[in-house]
């Protein structure tokens, strides 16, 4: 899994480059130099590989080649937008900015503004720039203090940029440029991730399968879309996800892609289990015992197909790595959402306005995810890479 971490494959590709200028051997394979000598492997190592193993490291490879890059100009793929001089830069307006990009999630347009906070600081020292960091991603972490992923986004930036220490160059300056490049490479491995997921979970759709997806995912939606394209033959059961319908948001956007669908109300999900070949669902956040927390239902969707021997897939980039790890359903920070029922309630009756639940790591299959597909066992171990 360390080979499947965001920071070292970026960081492994910029070497790759670079040495490839003065060494024509280079085509070879990326490996842990480790590998050569197994007296240098730890038992640790070695009895993860147990656990994960599904996806090795060239699919995972082949995967982000086939993406490509995204269909945005060259400004907008390093993320940068030009900034009126006169007007103080805001972390909020930039990230309100990026924000309303129909396609881009929240949790990257934070990456996105928090990058342009590095490149628009006037701080002289590593630690001026670092406390200014901190600062704005603290106010991007208020500005929703529910959401998991901007929250887990937020600080995979902190950790993940300022690996760079100022002792590492003769200057600031030198540092600076070095910080904006790796900001600039976590953005772009996050605005691929949704595209590298849907290429990885390709072989796990097959034709005259029937898949059951609950709520609107946007990655969920990108794995199906994909499919579609491949000319894979499918349909798809979508639950009506209320209060808000985001089921029948979803059931719109297959139908546009003449994706056969079939919508369910959420409370009929037991009732066509039998027909399903496979679970689909996105999530809020992954945590760190392998589980999610996502869309209320998510939970008794998947101790139905768990009781009928039907695999659950999650869909999650991995900027929604969350360290967090509930220990029952309500050890979750609330969010809660309006509920109208079409008729009065009484004032004396109570009503559950929970948006979101936490599925066990026992009731999934497999995670696709932009490290890798990952089973639930692993996810601690990946967590443990990106925070170190």
């Amino acid at each position: 899994m360390w080979r499947r971490s965001a920071s070292f494959i970026l960081d492994q590709q910029q070497e790759k480059k670079s040495k490839a200028l003065t060494s024509p051997s280079m085509d070879e394979p990326l490996q842990n130099p480790n590998l050569n000598n197994p007296n240098n492997i730890s038992a640790y190592y070695q009895t993860r590989a147990a656990h994960y193993g599904v996806v090795t490291s060239d699919w995972l490879a082949q995967a982000q080649a086939a993406v490509g890059f995204d269909p945005v100009d060259a400004a907008s793929e390093k993320g940068i937008r030009s900034v009126d001089s006169d007007k103080p830069f805001s972390v909020i307006d930039e990230f309100n900015h990026w924000r309303k990009l129909p396609d881009l999630a929240e949790a990257v347009a934070a990456i996105l503004a928090l990058a342009s906070v590095i490149r628009s600081s006037k701080a002289t020292t590593m630690m001026e720039l670092e406390s200014e960091l901190k600062k704005a991603s603290d106010s991007l972490k208020s500005w929703d203090t529910t959401s998991i992923s901007l929250t887990a986004g937020c600080d995979l930036f902190m950790r993940y940029v300022t690996r760079t220490s100022a002792l590492e160059y003769e200057d600031f300056d030198a540092a600076k440029l070095r910080l904006i490049e790796r900001a600039e490479k976590f953005g772009e491995i996050s605005r691929k991730a949704r595209r590298t997921i849907a290429m990885l979970s390709q072989d796990f759709i097959f034709d005259g399968c029937t898949i059951l997806v609950h709520g609107f995912s946007r990655v969920v939606l990108e794995v199906l879309k994909t499919a579609a394209q491949n000319k894979k033959l499918f349909r798809v059961l979508c639950t009506e996800g209320r209060p808000d319908r985001t089921g029948l948001r979803l059931s719109n956007e297959l139908a546009k892609l003449d994706v056969p669908v079939k919508l369910l109300i959420d409370s009929a999900v037991a009732y066509t289990m039998d027909e399903v070949d496979m679970v689909f669902v996105g999530a809020d956040g992954v945590v760190e015992s392998g589980g999610i927390i996502n869309m209320m239902g998510t939970y008794q969707i998947a101790l139905v197909a768990h009781s009928m021997n039907k695999p659950v897939y999650v869909a999650a980039e991995s900027y929604k790595f969350a360290r967090l790890y509930p220990l029952d359903q309500k050890d979750l920070t609330p969010a809660l959402r309006p509920i109208d029922f079409g008729v009065p309630i009484p004032s004396g009756v109570e009503v559950e306005t929970s948006a979101r639940d936490y599925t066990p790591p026992q009731y999934l299959t497999l995670l696709f995810t932009d490290l890798g597909v990952l089973t639930p066992s692993v996810v601690s171990d990946e967590l443990i890479q990106l925070y170190l």
